[in-house]
């Protein structure tokens, strides 16, 4: 381990981040988005629908809970841990809270990722090529206080990505992925501390991710993270450790092919690409990670010296495997944004170790920077709450009336008093960071981490009404519901799963699929969208079109509306829009 360390820090540098103002501010990043909310399409209240659908009891228990699906077709994700976890909550939650407790294990799980970010930071950052340069005559940071300083940085730049916000916050595979993703990087950081535990994690974790949709990752990142660890250590006993525990890691990764096998959750999604799309992916990795890729990129050219040889220094070496494997299943799968989300906590680990080496000017414009940004939209994010509730400024109140017609605004005093304390602590953190104080390692990431959780908490209580209102199936449903007045059952045809899981949800209505007219189901709802392919069939089956009920914030999506042929009264058919 003759490649120097570019780290240089005093022990005044790496004094303790508040325990207390971290955790309220994981707090106010996790709990946000969460409460308070419907089900959002279509990703967020397709899922809810499986675990609705898996709660219902079934005369064949075994199959029902082993291929769960919804409208009579399996998830396109093949996800099952995620549909169990929400359904057993739901089974759990009194009459008209379902949503709220099917949230429940994905709020803890949010709060896993976060913590085990940390603790992988924590232990990636004890190895002694990580730490700092020893000085002549002392004074550099003593390792535990250098790997906690380091740990509290790396938690504060995952916060700051700003494609955590909305993904992190639904109940869909992709937090699960997350969660679990976090899990292995924390088992693998640790498996030359802590041996049983790190053993548990990584065996959980391999599990979780298989169950959850995503096998080949797990079998990626578990195996070529495993080879890392084993290699990196320099000490023969340690090695001849590190290959047995890779033994049993094989073992593991056997019997999560064999599930994944036995489930039949091998699917293949690989999407071509060309050359010419590589942009896209550069952009979509451009904001989705923002602010921790560039500061990611500075650490690996201020490690270059270690990263030559990074199969030797772990603290490179598997956060970089983490991102190149999550980063390739992104390309692969279709640039999908829920699959780069599993690599923002090794972002955030080689983000933390940019903070030892930035230089003061970099520092200050990463802070004039994020204090311009996150101030402008905290407040775009007043104004408009202040032109919804007050009309002014006009123009502003317009482009919300044409964004979301029939939009009623709602003043909610709980959440405006949250709304101005988040504000206050904004500008208190401000006035910190701007002040004369003791230098901090983790400082430059202060800003960054309290905006983006102050922007997201501002929008998810001065903005909830309307997010919910335009993201939501609610006013679509109430609206169909005006027109067919009550009825205990709807037939439909052509309909996807997320509108389905929204009526039977708000509606609370039976769905059947497009039969005969009869006395119990009178109504039958069809997409637009394959109104032509199902027109012929319904009109044979004895049905008339009546109406087509748009979506308020979505004039595409519209669900049409017939009744029996027969005995059809005129007056009762004005058509809505």
């Amino acid at each position: 381990m003759n490649q120097p360390s570019p780290a240089i820090v005093a022990q005044s540098a790496v004094r303790r981040l508040p325990r207390l103002a971290l955790l309220l501010l994981c707090a106010a990043y996790v709990l946000p988005g969460f409460l308070g909310r419907t089900p959002w399409k279509s990703q967020d209240i397709e899922a809810f629908g499986y675990m609705l659908q898996l709660a219902q009891p079934s005369s064949d228990m075994a199959s029902h809970w082993l291929q769960p699906t919804l409208l009579g077709s399996p998830d396109a994700q093949l996800a099952l841990l995620p549909f169990w976890l929400g359904a057993l909550f739901v089974q759990w939650a009194p009459a008209g809270f379902e949503a709220l407790f099917a949230r429940l294990p994905f709020v803890a799980m949010l709060a896993g990722t976060l913590a085990a970010t940390w603790y992988a930071v924590y232990a990636l950052t004890r190895h002694p090529s990580a730490q700092p340069v020893a000085f002549a005559f002392g004074g550099e940071a003593k390792p535990a206080d250098y790997a906690r300083a380091m740990a509290d940085g790396g938690l504060l730049a995952l916060l700051a990505c700003l494609g955590l916000a909305q993904l992190s916050h639904e109940t869909t595979p992709a937090l699960t992925q997350l969660f679990f993703t976090a899990l292995l990087f924390f088992g693998l950081a640790n498996s030359g501390r802590h041996r049983l535990q790190s053993g548990v994690a990584v065996a959980a974790s391999l599990l979780g991710l298989t169950l959850s949709g995503a096998p080949a990752l797990a079998l990626w990142l578990g195996l070529g993270g495993a080879v890392l660890c084993a290699t990196a250590h320099a000490d023969p006993t340690q090695r001849r450790l590190s290959m047995l525990d890779l033994g049993l890691l094989g073992l593991v990764c056997l019997l999560c092919i064999t599930l994944a096998g036995a489930l039949d959750l091998w699917r293949w999604r690989v999407v071509p690409h060309r050359i010419a799309d590589v942009h896209i992916l550069a952009k979509l990795i451009a904001w989705f990670t923002w602010p921790a890729w560039p500061l990611a990129l500075w650490s690996l050219w201020r490690w270059r010296g270690q990263l030559s040889q990074g199969w030797r220094f772990l603290h490179l070496s598997l956060p970089l495997w983490f991102v190149l494997v999550t980063v390739g299943a992104t390309w692969i799968t279709g640039l999908s944004d829920r699959a780069l989300l599993t690599a923002l906590p090794a972002i955030a680990t080689l983000a933390a170790l940019a903070l030892p080496t930035l230089k003061r000017s970099l520092g200050a414009l990463i802070d004039w920077f994020t204090l311009l940004f996150f101030s402008v939209c905290a407040l775009v994010i007043w104004v408009v709450w202040v032109a919804m509730q007050t009309g002014t400024p006009a123009r502003t109140a317009a482009n919300v009336t044409r964004l979301a017609p029939e939009f009623v605004p709602e003043l909610s005093f709980g959440a405006t008093a949250v709304a101005l304390l988040a504000t206050l602590a904004w500008a208190a953190l401000v006035r910190w960071r701007t002040g004369h104080h003791r230098a901090a390692i983790w400082k430059s990431l202060v800003l960054p981490a309290g905006g983006a959780v102050l922007c997201w908490l501002l929008l998810t209580t001065l903005w909830l009404p309307l997010l919910d209102y335009a993201r939501s199936y609610a006013p679509l449903v109430q609206k169909i519901m005006r027109f067919t007045g009550p009825t205990p059952c709807l037939q439909y045809a052509g309909i996807n799963k997320a509108q389905a899981t929204a009526l039977r949800y708000h509606a609370h209505v039976k769905l059947m699929p497009v039969q005969a007219p009869n006395a119990t189901c009178n109504w039958l709802l069809v997409d637009k969208i394959n109104q032509a392919t199902w027109s012929e069939k319904v009109e044979a089956l004895g049905w008339v079109e009546v109406t087509a009920i748009k979506r308020p914030t979505d004039k595409s999506e519209t669900l049409v509306i017939y009744r029996p042929a027969t005995g059809l009264l005129t007056a009762t058919a004005p058509q809505q829009n």
